[in-house]
């Protein structure tokens, strides 16, 4: 029996065209990224007058950010590219490799700040306050309002750069506190404990983000879906008497893509089959796959029985 491949959008029907065509939001990271070279000149200037090593660290940690989201911008712009013959899943892992540099590049933040803060631990700085609100204050709200007002976002990319831009927020909060403290109290070694905390605080985040690109790049099963359940409704689908070779990953974020082997009977017209098809295509919508990619066999055709390709290439070498 021959191969049949269909694809299918969210909705109805086929999509033969860009299947995995999205329109991110580039124009507010375009946004996103001339109001945070504003708060980098804001943080220097306020940096330099107030005499703060730790609004001037704050205001490299800012010039990271405009370095990603200027990376995660370019990567959108890519992802809107549409296929072509080299490229035939479009340009999208363009903006999963931004994600992972972007994860990175929070984790080498991360040590930054850590033996930033050790150093302070050992010879704490005397700043004058004054310059250092004004300054921590107008990144504050400005990457609040820009990570509070893109946090919803389902792309990775914004993700990770809405992570850059709260880290920034909780930087700038710790700068502030560590000011009002440090003026009230003289203790000056409040400074590096609020940076471990806020180091600890990216950590976490970039973590998660380089799980799941990594993830994404080892075309891993996407972890909101239970491959069980996706086998078993394949198989519940009347006319399939065996499916195996189940692959399923995900091209992007969102996006996800299905291919499989189901074994019909043999003497099945084509008509039928058609219908086979189309209605496995609907099941799988259930579970966000909105790529379906399906090998027609009889039960004839030599295959194993394992359901996962990976299963099967073991046994061969035992």
């Amino acid at each position: 029996m021959s191969n049949q491949n269909h694809n299918q959008d969210d909705g109805h029907g086929h999509d033969h065209g860009d299947a995995f065509h999205s329109h991110a939001p580039a124009g507010k990271m375009k946004i996103a990224f001339f109001l945070t070279l504003v708060i980098l000149i804001v943080e220097v200037v306020g940096g330099l007058l107030s005499h703060s090593l730790a609004l001037l660290a704050d205001a490299g940690h800012v010039l990271t950010d405009i370095a990603a989201i200027a990376l995660s911008w370019f990567a959108i712009k890519q992802a809107e590219k549409p296929s072509n013959h080299k490229m035939t899943y479009g340009y999208h892992r363009a903006g999963i490799l931004a994600a992972f540099i972007n994860g990175i590049t929070l984790i080498l933040i991360t040590i930054w700040i850590l033996w930033e803060a050790y150093g302070r631990f050992q010879r704490p700085e005397q700043v004058t306050p004054t310059w250092m609100f004004v300054s921590a204050g107008i990144g504050l709200l400005m990457n609040l309002n820009l990570g509070l007002g893109m946090r919803k976002e389902e792309d990775i990319n914004v993700k990770s750069a809405v992570l850059h831009m709260l880290g920034d927020a909780a930087a700038s909060a710790g700068v502030i506190l560590g000011g009002v403290i440090i003026m009230t109290t003289g203790w000056y070694v409040v400074d590096p404990i609020l940076s471990v905390l806020i180091a600890l605080l990216i950590a976490s985040g970039a973590w998660r983000i380089v799980k799941q690109t990594v993830g994404v790049l080892m075309e891993g099963t996407p972890k909101e879906i239970d491959l069980s359940k996706v086998i078993h409704e394949i198989k519940a689908v009347s006319g399939v008497r065996e499916v195996h070779d189940v692959h399923v990953w995900s091209i992007t974020s969102g996006k996800n893509a299905l291919s499989c082997h189901v074994v019909l009977d043999g003497d099945i017209s084509i008509r039928d089959s058609q219908q086979i098809l189309e209605d496995l295509e609907h099941r799988m919508v259930q579970f966000g796959i909105g790529h379906v990619t399906v090998q027609t066999e009889d039960a004839q055709h030599p295959h194993d029985d394992s359901e996962l390709c990976a299963t099967m290439e073991m046994a061969h070498y035992h």
